[in-house]
């Protein structure tokens, strides 16, 4: 898979790529993903790799959403894939619902904190929805509310990955 060039867009390392999708394997096979803040689209890709039905990745770099549509070419998974070019914050509103989202915004900006928020608010993701968020290992992610919560938080050096879990109908 190809990358951007120079230091906007910071890649997710193949550990952490790794130790996120050894904890949602078996929540990944037919399922509708979002990956917002795209850059490559890394992490929507390998999702299609493990048998997601489809993905939308949402980037606001248009040499990132070329790179995004080049990547899904050269694995072959255009055809279960959308790529969406624009603001992630504002794709939020689209109404669309999700099985799985990917957040992996730039570092140091409130993107994420903003993103989790609207998640939320719109309740875009579908009833046992998980939603996967990279961040910096210090920084401190909302809790949400139901029926959104926290599950995991695991760290990887500089970097931590936080899950949280849409509840569904158990009552």
């Amino acid at each position: 898979m190809k990358e951007l060039e120079g230091m906007e867009t910071r890649p997710t390392t193949d550990r952490v790529k790794e130790s996120v999708f050894s904890g949602i394997q078996f929540d990944i096979e037919g399922r509708r993903v979002l990956d917002l803040f795209a850059g490559t689209g890394q992490l929507g890709i390998e999702a299609l790799s493990r048998g997601a039905a489809e993905a939308v990745f949402v980037e606001n770099r248009s040499d990132a959403v070329r790179l995004v549509k080049e990547n899904l070419e050269i694995c072959n998974l255009s055809d279960r894939a959308r790529v969406h070019a624009g603001d992630g914050l504002a794709y939020l509103r689209s109404g669309e619902k999700f099985d799985l989202i990917f957040l992996d915004p730039p570092y140091g900006a409130p993107l994420l904190e903003q993103a989790l928020e609207r998640i939320a608010m719109f309740d875009i993701c579908r009833q046992h929805g998980i939603i996967v968020a990279e961040s910096a290992a210090d920084q401190t992610l909302p809790a949400l509310a139901p029926p959104y919560r926290l599950y995991r938080e695991y760290r990887h050096g500089k970097i931590k990955v936080t899950v949280y879990h849409r509840d569904g109908n158990e009552d």
